[in-house]
């Protein structure tokens, strides 16, 4: 049985998270000085955008289970629904620790979250495959600049743990999916590849890139 990098790279990802869930539930009876649970307004705004982000991905990944042509989409759109639907319940269950906190703005417009994909025409684009590419490349160019705001400017440990898996792991896939897409129809997505100009100057370095 041969199993792909995305599905070993994605365990790895769904490890941290369950280390991640398990560091919340031990902290749950703590009196609030734990600074990684107490969170700010930008942990909130992240949470708020990034669960209705992860979801996007997760219904346009549903789609390409039914309808990818290569295995190599098949097995991508599986690791993004088993790896989003994961960091969207520890975001969640963060989010009920944060019930006091006033969400600030990311100051990352709808257009720049990569949210202006169309899922009725995915369903019957084709070559499906091409056209999946190209939505879930800027989907995933969004989610990487919400990311880096959050590690700008978080508070919570945990956040910031799921705002670097964010970035390394989606920043993989875009690399993936621009070779596939080279390889298959002659060029990479015109949506580009990793993005650089990050909100407030935040280098992609500095997180493992």
């Amino acid at each position: 049985m041969r199993i792909s990098k995305y599905t070993m790279l994605r365990a790895l990802v769904l490890v941290a998270l369950l280390v991640a869930t398990t560091v919340l539930a031990a902290c749950g009876g703590d009196d609030g000085e734990n600074e990684s649970m107490a969170g700010n307004g930008t942990d909130l705004a992240f949470i708020e955008g990034m669960i209705p982000h992860h979801r996007d991905a997760v219904d346009m990944a549903k789609v390409a289970q039914d309808r990818a042509q290569s295995r190599f989409v098949k097995d991508l759109a599986q690791d993004i629904i088993k790896t989003q639907n994961a960091e969207i319940a520890v975001m969640e269950r963060i989010k009920d620790d944060l019930s006091g906190v006033k969400a600030q703005d990311l100051g990352v417009s709808e257009h720049d979250m990569g949210m202006d994909n169309d899922l009725k025409s995915l369903k019957s684009a084709d070559p499906f495959d091409r056209e999946f590419i190209d939505m879930m490349i800027p989907h995933h160019q969004g989610a990487i600049r919400m990311a880096h705001v959050e590690l700008s400017k978080g508070g919570s440990e945990a956040l910031k743990n799921i705002a670097k898996d964010v970035v390394a792991a989606q920043s993989r896939e875009i690399k993936a999916m621009n070779e596939h897409r080279k390889a298959e129809y002659g060029a990479p997505s015109p949506a580009g590849g990793v993005p650089e100009d990050m909100p407030g100057g935040e280098d992609m370095s500095d997180h493992g890139m």
